[in-house]
């Protein structure tokens, strides 16, 4: 079945059937756990910048702290003379490339996301929810990417793990626990060829492209090819958090 041309069925692609690449049971898919499904950004017209700058700060800070009290944990492990526990590290260490826990660099592509331009979204008779930047979106490139053969994908500079969680906050988007105001820039090491394909190919990301060449819509959508890329290794919390049932008083 071919893709749906018509201003309709374009809004429906885009708004109704935000999160198409995830039928692909193979891809890598980022959490939206945190956003509990809704737009990334309803409060786009709140300037929160400033905010989101000073989190950003303490959040690097914290990172500082997490590195150090890890790099402290890696050497008294180091130290510690048992066949069992050299046995258990060695495993650990495997296991640090496909978690995200290893920088990669290598070419690859960069795309960036961005809202229509302040002009526009003050004259345009369009639903602005067409004029933003959503989760979907972000998503939708992700999984093409992942899709491409991607050996790592990072948004805003953060490495995507199996935990990266989305969430809007005002006119920023929540990136394990970090907000960043727009644009959007997404970047995975890769094959160049192959990822521009899968991109290009993605039904949902054609529908994006269109919108953003549309006057009065004009998202804005930048696609570049890099020779060197680095993805560093994701360097936040590990630990998961999850519910439990409660115990009932006849255990």
């Amino acid at each position: 079945m071919g893709v749906p041309r018509g201003p309709a069925s374009k809004v429906w692609w885009r708004i109704g059937t935000p999160l198409v690449v995830l039928l692909s049971g193979t891809l890598f898919v980022v959490s939206a756990q945190s956003s509990e499904g809704t737009d990334l950004r309803p409060g786009r017209y709140d300037d929160l910048a400033g905010v989101a700058g000073s989190e950003a700060d303490r959040y690097a800070t914290l990172q500082e702290r997490i590195a150090e009290l890890t790099a402290e944990v890696d050497e008294l492990s180091a130290q510690i003379d048992d066949d069992t526990v050299q046995r258990l590290q060695a495993e650990v260490d495997a296991l640090k490339d496909p978690a995200g826990l290893t920088e990669r660099r290598g070419p690859g592509v960069t795309v960036t996301l961005s809202d229509a331009p302040d002009e526009v979204v003050e004259t345009t008779t369009r639903d602005l929810n067409l004029l933003v930047v959503h989760q979907q979106d972000i998503q939708a490139v992700v999984n093409a990417m992942w899709a491409g053969g991607a050996a790592a994908v990072t948004i805003q500079g953060q490495r995507v793990v199996s935990t990266t969680g989305i969430k809007c906050e005002g006119n920023s988007v929540m990136l394990q626990g970090v907000p960043y105001p727009q644009p959007y820039v997404i970047e995975a090491v890769g094959d160049p060829g192959e990822l521009t394909t899968s991109i290009a190919d993605d039904p949902y990301l054609q529908i994006y492209r269109d919108q953003s060449e549309i006057p009065d819509i004009a998202v804005g959508w930048d696609l570049e090819l890099a020779d060197d890329l680095t993805a560093p290794a994701y360097d936040g919390l590990l630990d998961l958090s999850y519910a439990q049932p409660a115990l009932s008083s006849a255990d």
